[in-house]
């Protein structure tokens, strides 16, 4: 919880005094139309409308719950934010008569919570109802499923593309047999000339020698 005085008694008013949700008057805190489209760096203006001017308060509350201490706006428009300073980088603050307005400069995740306008009055802590203000929920868009694949990133389709096609398959093989019988007779053949024709000078060798030898 922030160390401000102010916020402090303001606590210690709430929880001790039975006149804390007193119904004397309303307090009317608004909004600008456009809080549903809140972006990072948007600029956020809060207004509290009371039916006296005796000064009010700015506080916040975040997602676990602990209360923040904002600004205190007197009766004189005089503003003290956090550590009783004049002014704030994040937030500004003004009066106009019952009207008091609370600006944030550039909004961001570190501004977000429950928003409320507290104004003591006579002893009394009058509160406004709470304002929920969040930046809006991003939505991550889902993951596109990969198309399924086989090892070595050869997907279905390819696998498909590279499988012979039947009937091409059997003709293929009908082709090769045909080359088988076609082509092996032919080599028996070539074998069988080449080996009677390596007989036959084989022989007309040896004939020729033997006439030589008669001759002498």
């Amino acid at each position: 919880m922030d160390k401000s005085p102010a916020l402090l008694l303001l606590l210690a008013l709430a929880l001790c005094c039975p006149g804390i949700h007193g119904q004397r008057y309303k307090l009317k805190v608004k909004f600008p139309d456009s809080i549903t489209q809140l972006r990072v760096g948007q600029r956020l203006e809060l207004e509290c409308q009371t039916d006296k001017q005796s000064g009010a308060f700015w506080i916040r509350q975040d997602k676990s719950g602990t209360l923040h201490f904002i600004v205190f706006i007197s009766s004189v428009s005089r503003t003290s934010f956090e550590g009783n300073q004049r002014t704030s980088t994040r937030f500004e603050a003004s009066r106009d008569n019952t009207f008091y307005r609370l600006v944030v400069k550039s909004f961001t995740q570190q501004d977000e919570g429950t928003y409320f306008c507290l104004v003591n009055t006579n002893h009394m802590l009058y509160f406004s109802h709470g304002q929920p203000i969040f930046l809006p929920v991003s939505t991550t868009v889902a993951p596109t499923t990969p198309r399924p694949t086989t090892q070595h990133g050869i997907s279905e389709k390819d696998l498909f593309l590279k499988t012979p096609d039947p009937e091409r398959r059997m003709q293929e093989e009908l082709n090769f047999f045909c080359d088988i019988v076609i082509w092996v007779p032919l080599a028996g053949i070539s074998l069988l000339l080449l080996l009677a024709l390596v007989i036959t000078i084989v022989l007309c060798q040896r004939i020729r020698r033997r006439r030589c030898r008669c001759k002498r």
